[in-house]
């Protein structure tokens, strides 16, 4: 009987197998397009290039082993655009969204499915979450398309100019930090026009699909003078987005205005601060050489790549509400208080439970990988290994350098690195685990010495 139990919760449906096993058909799918001759110059890459390129762009991560600009060909940058704004939006929306289209009525495994790929149980209206998810990404890619291209018409011919414009705009929004020019943004630090649009798709795209949605809610209710209710999970990322931005600008103005920065113009300087800080927070862009910034901005980019974007966002990381809710369980025991509250609302321990587990596996897996890095990667600095591997598991595709050295055993621990960062770790414990126990029992209680 029990066994017959067993092999029933082995059959039964498991949401996150599904979409971890959606992200690696994709990851193999771009593999093998990008390995066809007409996809480089060369007409040949490498499988394990080819594998650690398609994996870059389906986890919108954007480091590269390969100069995207140089290296690929249109075809081959247009394949690069598809599996990033692919892997953006979510490979489970785009499958959903195709059945729809087809007529087919969305089913209870497809509503789990969307559920588990926006990090959300309370998904009620899974049609018009999708509808709404594509019209943003369209109306915002668009504008950053359309922006971009006057922008750069009078730089590059009119067809080259709309695909540059494309190629970032996408790029931008789903925090892919794929670019088509050899050093990033680099050439444009004192371009205001520029950074702002980069800027801000980054900034759009990191907040969620939630946030956006509930912005518009909030705009429409403010433009009719009716009172409007925010939501706790909105006030948080909006505040904690704000803080990260602006702070981490002022830190990295004050300790590079007068070092790394020291020939830049006020202007440059300005932009820089908070492009580099926008930008490190999964988006992979940058406009100042990363490599001689000093050891403390470093580390402070290392943080930021760590906590990453929000919850249903095209952005990685641990998240902005997993670092806010930390937060409040320390100020809450440092208050000596049992209630752990957040803008005067109460937060369950099971939702402290969760944000602490998806750090702490965070934290495994970034520290497994930089060790397996040591190993295969002798002449790295620690520096530089430590700094890759945040940026790979953050999805955010800052490098100071190392990429285009690692060995092939390397790049496969960065593939495996990007691919869990994307996916999150805790969707990737759920794959792989039971879905429930057999058997309930528990053994008699003890205390040890913590601390």
């Amino acid at each position: 009987m029990d066994e017959r139990k067993g092999s029933r919760e082995g059959r039964r449906f498991q949401p996150a197998q599904f979409l971890a096993a959606s992200f690696i058909c994709a990851i193999f799918i771009g593999t093998l397009l990008l390995m066809l001759p007409f996809s480089t110059h060369s007409s040949q890459i490498s499988f394990i290039d080819a594998l650690f390129t398609a994996t870059s762009a389906v986890c919108v991560t954007g480091l590269t082993v390969q100069d995207t600009s140089t290296y690929f060909t249109t075809a081959g940058q247009l394949i690069v655009l598809i599996l990033f704004q692919l892997g953006g939006l979510g490979i489970m929306a785009f499958s959903t969204l195709i059945l729809l289209v087809a007529g087919r009525r969305i089913s209870i495994q497809d509503r789990i499915l969307i559920q588990e790929g926006y990090a959300s149980s309370k998904i009620k209206n899974v049609r018009g979450l999708l509808r709404n998810i594509f019209i943003y990404a369209l109306i915002l890619e668009l504008a950053g398309t359309l922006f971009l291209f006057v922008h750069w018409r009078g730089r590059f011919s009119e067809t080259r100019a709309f695909f540059e414009s494309v190629f970032h705009s996408v790029s931008a929004f789903c925090n892919a930090g794929f670019s088509l020019s050899s050093n990033s943004f680099v050439a444009y630090r004192g371009d205001v026009w520029l950074n702002v649009i980069i800027m801000v798709l980054i900034v759009l795209g990191g907040l969620g699909f939630f946030v956006l949605q509930e912005l518009k809610g909030v705009s429409m209710a403010l433009i009719k003078r009716k009172r409007v209710r925010v939501s706790l999970h909105t006030k948080l990322v909006l505040f904690l987005t704000f803080f990260l931005i602006v702070g981490s600008a002022f830190t990295l103005f004050i300790l590079e205005g007068n070092r790394s920065m020291s020939d830049f113009e006020m202007k440059e300087k300005i932009l820089a601060s908070f492009f580099q800080a926008v930008t490190a927070r999964t988006a992979g862009f940058n406009t100042m050489a990363l490599n001689s910034l000093s050891v403390a901005s470093i580390f402070m980019l290392i943080i930021l790549m760590f906590i990453g974007a929000s919850p249903g966002s095209t952005g990685g990381g641990v998240k902005t509400s997993t670092a806010g809710v930390i937060f409040a369980f320390l100020k809450s025991r440092v208050h000596a208080r049992d209630s752990i509250s957040l803008f005067y609302r109460s937060l369950s321990i099971d939702l402290v439970v969760k944000a602490f587990t998806v750090v702490t596996l965070s934290i495994g897996v970034i520290f497994l990988a930089a060790f397996v890095l040591f190993i295969v990667q002798q002449d790295g600095a620690m520096k530089g290994i430590f700094f890759e591997v945040f940026s790979a598991f953050g999805t955010v595709g800052l490098s100071l350098g190392i990429t285009q050295g690692l060995t092939g055993l390397g790049k496969a621990v960065l593939v495996f690195t990007m691919y869990i960062g994307r996916i999150g770790p805790l969707t990737l414990l759920y794959a792989f685990s039971r879905r429930r126990a057999y058997g309930k029992f528990e053994y008699v209680e003890e205390s040890v010495m913590i601390g």
